[in-house]
């Protein structure tokens, strides 16, 4: 639970790690590797925001943002290998600012993607909201779950089930767990939502199957069948009426309006 003094840094905070998203999207072209958009959101954050990049040596991540492209469903690891023509790639930042975290994830395409893999953008995009949508005081994790799979399924998009959102402040990863599906053997999936309460809502959503597989490096997931992976990620605030989202940029919301 967090106290209006609390949310109002997590407003801070989440409004910086959105200002990155937002940077970012110019720099993603054919030629760029992801190590150069790395470096550039890292300088930005630095630089520009006076914040700290909460990825960088957490768990032993070596790098500043994740970058996951095509069949990587999360946690890519930047390289020197660059992007072309038809690439879809998810970005994924996190920040620390007065002792909080904002945490965000985009999707951005590269050139001119595939009809499939601007169909699963889309649907990963409205999964994402329709989780947000559902949140609200007296409803549940389970509510925001069953809106999300219902949306990606209805598709005929499968809900990545080993990977999920959770909850953030003080603590980069803090309870609960936020399942983007309705597990029954999952009773905190029934916890009542209450204002005060923060969370990151942020579904993986795969053009084939829903399986995964974790790569050597301990950190790369990728799809087991090599299916195109979508995710968008917000970071949620329960409120006495409704919800917020507190990484909505002014550009998103605009987006989301429209």
């Amino acid at each position: 639970m967090k106290s209006a003094a609390d949310l109002e840094k997590m407003r801070r905070s989440g409004q910086a790690a959105a200002r990155v998203l937002d940077f970012i999207g110019a720099h993603v072209q054919v030629g760029v590797s992801t190590d150069q958009l790395d470096e550039l959101c890292h300088r930005f954050i630095v630089d520009e925001l006076g914040a700290i990049p909460a990825n960088v040596g957490y768990r032993g991540f070596p790098k500043t943002i994740c970058t996951s492209v095509n069949h990587v469903v999360c946690h890519g690891i930047p390289t020197d290998k660059v992007l072309k023509d038809g690439d879809i790639i998810n970005i994924d930042v996190a920040v620390i600012l007065d002792g909080f975290y904002g945490d965000t994830s985009r999707m951005y395409t590269v050139g001119t993607p595939s009809i499939l893999a601007r169909r699963l953008i889309d649907t990963a995009f409205e999964a994402m909201w329709a989780g947000i949508r559902a949140v609200r005081p007296g409803g549940s994790f389970r509510q925001v779950a069953r809106a999300v799979q219902q949306r990606a399924e209805a598709d005929r998009f499968s809900v990545v089930r080993e990977y999920c959102g959770h909850g953030v402040g003080r603590d980069y990863h803090e309870d609960p767990q936020v399942l983007h599906f309705d597990d029954p053997r999952a009773d905190y999936q029934d916890i009542v939502l209450r204002p005060g309460m923060t969370f990151t809502i942020e579904p993986m959503i795969n053009a084939g199957r829903r399986e995964v597989k974790l790569l050597p490096d301990k950190w790369t997931v990728i799809t087991k069948d090599r299916s195109l992976s979508a995710q968008w990620e917000h970071m949620v605030a329960v409120t006495e009426t409704g919800h917020e989202v507190l990484t909505l940029s002014p550009a998103q919301a605009a987006q989301v309006a429209a």
